[in-house]
């Protein structure tokens, strides 16, 4: 990838997988190493973002870099017609690296090929979200001990998804077994059915939730994104399809863990918060080490 960007999972190898993995456990026991103490890193938000945007400039920070940005496209020159081009080539006067959240597919992957400087992709539209995949791999290593092998339940929004998307792919590589569960307007894209097939990964589909959650390694809850419908009446249809609720866990393996790339609306209910199989804060927390491991990968530093 040009300059080091990230814009596709698919951008890292395994060994590069791993990597991140090791780095990221690294800045878990050592949080302020001050290895970026002359770097400044732009953060472009053209979409909202809690999680994603605080934790990359809580790495930032921890790695003694500065931040600059901004979290509305409404208050930057976008406002008054600057194209995506223009607006990446200027920024990157000022900066050695962006982050970059923006609502159209495949606007990660132009950035990389017009700027001079990398680029990391911190969600672009539906397609890909690398830096979550990521730290979603570090969190199912961090619980399960292990990436390969795994029964990966995944739940909720599987087509407009870009977490489940990348996520998917990411984990081809580890032999897990899936198990999507979805309402039919919101069933996996072919295109990753097809991947499956093609790495000869098995997969089955339900409709039914309570059919998988007993043999769960990790339940991946997605929710419903009102702001990816164009037609309200399919997301009336499907946004309350599946809620995850603590006297379902009862019969779960003991080593599960719940997983969600938040934020959730009502799919968990917050009696699950306080069981041991509850991950998705935490999964959180972890966004800040793995980011802190991207940037240092992207820069082409050593810890």
């Amino acid at each position: 990838m040009k300059n080091n960007s990230l814009v596709s999972i698919s951008d890292y190898s395994v060994d590069d997988i791993w990597q991140i993995l090791e780095y990221a456990k690294y800045f878990e026991n050592n949080p302020r190493p001050d290895l970026i103490p002359n770097k400044v890193v732009a953060s472009l938000f053209f979409e909202p973002s809690t999680r994603t945007r605080l934790s990359f400039e809580t790495a930032i920070q921890r790695l003694g870099g500065r931040v600059i940005g901004f979290t509305d496209a409404g208050t930057s020159s976008v406002s008054k017609g600057e194209t995506l081009k223009d607006t990446i080539l200027t920024v990157a006067n000022y900066t050695d690296l962006i982050v970059m959240r923006h609502p159209i597919e495949g606007s990660a992957r132009f950035a990389s090929e017009v700027s001079p400087i990398p680029i990391i992709n911190a969600g672009d539209g539906a397609n890909q979200h690398p830096t979550q995949t990521l730290l979603d791999l570090y969190s199912i290593y961090k619980t399960q001990g292990k990436l390969n092998n795994l029964n990966i339940v995944m739940v909720g929004d599987l087509k407009y998804g870009r977490t489940v998307h990348s996520l998917v792919h990411a984990l081809t590589d580890f032999n897990p077994t899936f198990h999507f569960v979805a309402h039919n307007l919101l069933s996996i894209p072919n295109e990753y059915k097809l991947l499956l097939k093609e790495k000869n990964i098995d997969f089955y589909e339900y409709q039914n939730f309570d059919k998988v959650i007993d043999f769960a390694d990790i339940i991946y809850m997605t929710r419903v994104q009102k702001e990816r419908f164009s037609d309200l009446i399919e997301y009336e249809k499907t946004k309350d399809a599946y809620q995850l609720r603590k006297n379902m866990l009862k019969n779960t393996k003991p080593n599960l863990k719940i997983m969600h790339p938040l934020p959730r609306v009502n799919e968990i209910s917050i009696d699950v918060d306080d069981t041991t199989q509850a991950y998705y804060f935490q999964q959180a927390k972890n966004g800040v080490y793995t980011r802190q491991a991207i940037i240092t990968k992207v820069l082409d530093l050593k810890i």
